[in-house]
């Protein structure tokens, strides 16, 4: 079986601070060539951006920003323009079916190259309670003592 070749772009590590993730989805994005070129340069941030499904029935991802191409001309591409994003049907009607649920939203989690094409893991959660986040970090601390006493046991 072929290994797949993946190279990170961006990630959005604030998102498993915020929310509790219960699906991933795999999405590929509609993008200008300007935008893809800004990509492999690494020049994006997706700290700030979620995911919408609209009344037609497509979903577009919102306050993803990827700078201007440098060499760009004045066909340059707009930073934070909404970009939709390609899933197929039958997920998407998933998808509306479970945002109507309360307390559900689409967060994108990161963007990354596979064979040469822009694919954005989309993630259907839902948000925290204060109180979570501090257990989730306490949790954290308390994994990480633990390692660090059986490190210290073995040797």
């Amino acid at each position: 079986m072929a290994e797949k070749k993946i190279k990170i772009i961006a990630e959005n590590r604030k998102a498993r601070h915020d929310f509790t993730i219960h699906e991933t989805y795999e999405a590929g994005i509609e993008l200008t060539g300007t935008e893809v070129k800004s990509l492999r340069a690494g020049k994006a941030n997706m700290k700030d951006s979620y995911a919408q499904i609209t009344k037609t029935a497509e979903v577009y991802v919102y306050n993803l920003h990827i700078s201007p191409y440098d060499q760009g001309n004045r066909f340059n591409h707009e930073p934070l323009r909404n970009r939709r994003l390609l899933l197929h049907r039958e997920e998407i009607r998933r998808l509306i079916g479970k945002v109507k649920e309360k307390g559900y939203a689409l967060v994108p989690l990161k963007m990354y190259f596979t064979h040469g094409l822009v694919k954005m893991e989309l993630a259907l959660a839902t948000g925290k309670k204060l109180y979570d986040k501090r257990q989730d970090l306490a949790n954290k601390d308390a994994r990480r003592e633990m390692e660090r006493a059986m490190k210290e046991r073995n040797r």
